[in-house]
């Protein structure tokens, strides 16, 4: 009795994250893990790690490519770091994939872009759009017709309501709330278990309830 053949995949990136999204490719059962690529813990490689091998940094890429691997999917937070390398990846010929959890609710019209992961628990309701490299994690929550902008993270546990946009690489911290009809800027920070009730600007860092800007966002941030 035949079976289906996998595609090939590389996960960039050996944090905790990279781990989960390792068991949302599994439990999607679309890909063949091949291995991981880590360029900041080099001595990593060799190394057994998320249930497959630590392969070495980007210059194995093109390796990776004569071997069969076509797709890539990023495991790890930086948004503007999975944004830059994309251009990278893209450029050698790989195609993103796309991981959703099997728990995960999302409605019939949501669209979602390349090289996003949605982890467990999420629910994306109707009339939403989902970038590319986007992170929606654990047990968050986005209601209808949110825009949710190339790279952001929508960290767990988040409830973002009705109409809200989210901008390009900008991160909504744990716990947070977004009341309906709020645009967050891009490339900005919310913080943890803050309440967004009013909009957010580009580039700032904002907390508390109901959240306020304290500063702009350190270029290392």
């Amino acid at each position: 009795m035949g079976g289906t053949t996998k595609e090939k995949l590389a996960i960039w990136g050996t944090s905790g994250h990279a781990s989960v999204v390792a068991d949302v490719i599994r439990l999607g059962n679309d890909y063949e893990i091949f291995g991981f690529i880590d360029d900041v813990n080099p001595e990593k490689t060799g190394s057994r790690f998320g249930g497959a091998y630590v392969l070495g940094g980007q210059e194995k890429l093109e390796d990776l490519f004569q071997q069969g691997v076509e797709h890539i999917i990023f495991g790890f937070g930086n948004c503007e770091a999975r944004l830059r390398l994309t251009e990278l990846v893209r450029g050698k010929g790989f195609r993103l994939a796309i991981a959703i959890h099997p728990s995960a609710v999302l409605a019939t019209d949501v669209a979602v872009g390349a090289g996003t992961v949605i982890a467990a628990g999420a629910v994306i309701n109707p009339g939403t759009t989902i970038g590319e490299n986007v992170i929606v994690n654990t047990c968050a929550s986005v209601d209808h017709d949110c825009r949710v902008e190339d790279g952001a993270h929508v960290c767990p546990g988040v409830r973002l309501a009705g109409n809200v946009i989210v901008g390009r690489a900008t991160w909504v911290g744990i716990g947070a709330t977004v009341v309906g009809k709020t645009r967050i800027g891009s490339g900005t920070i919310i913080g943890a278990g803050a309440v967004v009730v009013d909009d957010i600007p580009d580039g700032v860092v904002a907390r508390g309830a109901p959240a306020r800007v304290i500063r702009k966002v350190r270029p290392d941030a």
